[in-house]
């Protein structure tokens, strides 16, 4: 009888997943209907422990795979594939994605105008200053998923801010301040870059703060470019009035506040996007951090907590410091229009007005305090309003503008020093250099840095011949 033989045949079979690639720099767009597939037959090989890539063209040197050591690519797709050695058919599995459409009432309303690179470039824009910051790096631990999940409220109109942080300040005075979460001031950049600069277009060249280019520095330097004007360079005498508003954050009524943002944001996403960050009210859920006992020096009426749910921004946003440009440019074009204010300046709400007659002045004072009610429903702060000749020095933005030279305030080179004498040891050198260059604006500030120098110097630091830059402590170990 002939020898059984037995033969075995093994056929490997494979099954593969439908690749998903999800593309975080051109997004997909986002309907009720829209399937988001995309089917390969090919093989492709995973890196086991593969760093995710990271968004955005201008990264920089560091943000690397961790593995090969190349700069991840801003458009790389990511494949998901799966294979099976012991399937015993071949079966082909869709991987879907849906995003919910908002009502069809609605649709309109919540249309997002915007694209994921401009969310990738508010982010971008965010993490300049914040990026150490406990916030920022719980965002970047899951940046692509918690982009993308940003991006899907926003475009499904369900975007709530989230809850913010509330410390107090002591200098220059008692204040709140009120930090919004790292997600949150991403939408305010993505706000802010996109209706910006229509706002600004139409600002007057004397409106300072918070504005490109027009800082402290571009403040002190045009009031003084404008009392030389009206002066003939010191020769003929001028009068100044200087304003501040009363309680100015905490009273704005954002009632008005939004009319004056819908008269010139006609699209629907965005005008309601506005009035998301504008009507949040950071009280219903906040964090205190610090010392509870200095909410005590904070006065009643400068606080927040408060007022009426119709008035006040939150000190600390982007959101607040732009929206109070919007505000006061209703002021500003009413001074230099109405009052026919040749030479007037504004940083923030403080303003000042130049004019050779302080009986003009006294009128227009007049007019402002009347103004200011009736339609901003602010007021002027009495205690705070001024009328002087200009050659008694005039105080603005921290400089003193008097007859031929300009000088920080006292009180600043006072708190310079003080400040440097009693730091920790290993802030001395940043807090040094950064003095420096505020007292450098001054162009009499010799005396000032030289006093400054000193209390460098006791602190073991060096300073240049100039008086203008502090170098780090060397520490020489001796044999």
């Amino acid at each position: 009888m002939a020898p059984f033989r037995t033969f075995v045949c093994f056929i490997r079979v494979t099954a593969t997943m439908t690749e998903r690639t999800f593309n975080l720099v051109v997004p997909l767009a986002h309907k009720a209907t829209d399937m988001r597939i995309a089917d390969t037959s090919g093989s492709v090989q995973v890196r086991s422990g593969a760093v995710s890539p990271l968004i955005g063209s201008g990264l920089r040197q560091g943000d690397v795979d961790s593995t090969t050591g190349r700069s991840t690519q801003p458009t790389l797709i990511m494949p998901g594939i799966r294979t099976s050695t012991t399937a015993t058919r071949t079966t082909t599995t869709r991987a879907q994605r849906c995003a919910l459409a908002p009502s069809a009432d609605q649709s309109e309303r919540h249309h997002a105008d915007f694209s994921f690179p401009d969310l990738v470039q508010a982010y971008f824009d965010c993490r300049k200053s914040k990026r150490n910051t406990e916030t920022a790096l719980a965002f970047e631990q899951n940046l692509e998923r918690n982009l993308s999940r940003l991006y899907d409220e926003l475009a499904a109109g369900s975007y709530r801010p989230g809850k913010s942080i509330c410390f107090v300040v002591t200098r220059p005075k008692a204040r709140e301040v009120w930090a919004a979460d790292f997600r949150d001031r991403i939408v305010h950049h993505l706000l802010y870059n996109r209706i910006a600069p229509r706002f600004y277009s139409s600002f007057v060249a004397d409106s300072c703060a918070c504005i490109p280019g027009r800082g402290t520095l571009y403040a002190a330097r045009r009031l003084e470019a404008k009392i030389r004007s009206i002066t003939q360079n010191w020769t003929r005498p001028a009068w100044y009035l200087k304003c501040d508003l009363a309680n100015f954050f905490v009273s704005i009524d954002k009632n008005v506040l939004r009319d004056l943002i819908a008269a010139r944001v006609q699209e629907p996403w965005w005008l309601w996007l506005a009035d998301v960050i504008l009507f949040h009210d950071p009280r219903q859920d906040f964090e205190y951090r610090g010392n509870a006992s200095l909410l005590e020096r904070v006065p009643p009426h400068k606080r927040l907590t408060n007022q009426p749910a119709h008035l006040g921004l939150p000190i600390g946003n982007l959101s607040s410091q732009f929206f109070a440009n919007v505000y006061l440019d209703v002021l500003d074009q009413h001074a230099k229009h109405r009052i026919g204010a040749r030479h007037y300046i504004r940083y923030v709400d403080d303003f000042i007005l130049l004019h050779d007659s302080p009986q003009w002045l006294n009128a227009a004072h007049a007019e402002i305090d009347a103004f200011l009610p009736r339609v901003l429903h602010a007021r002027l702060n009495p205690s705070k309003t001024i009328l002087q000749p200009v050659d008694r020095g005039v105080d603005f933005v921290g400089h003193v503008i008097k007859p031929w030279n300009t000088r920080s305030r006292r009180r600043t080179v006072a708190q310079a020093v003080g400040r440097i004498l009693s730091m920790d040891a290993g802030d001395v050198y940043a807090s040094a250099n950064s003095y420096f260059g505020l007292l450098g604006q001054s162009n009499a500030s010799h005396a000032d840095r030289a006093r400054l120098a000193n209390a460098v110097l006791q602190r073991g630091h060096s300073v240049n011949r100039q008086l203008t830059k502090s170098y780090r402590k060397q520490l020489r170990e001796f044999a």
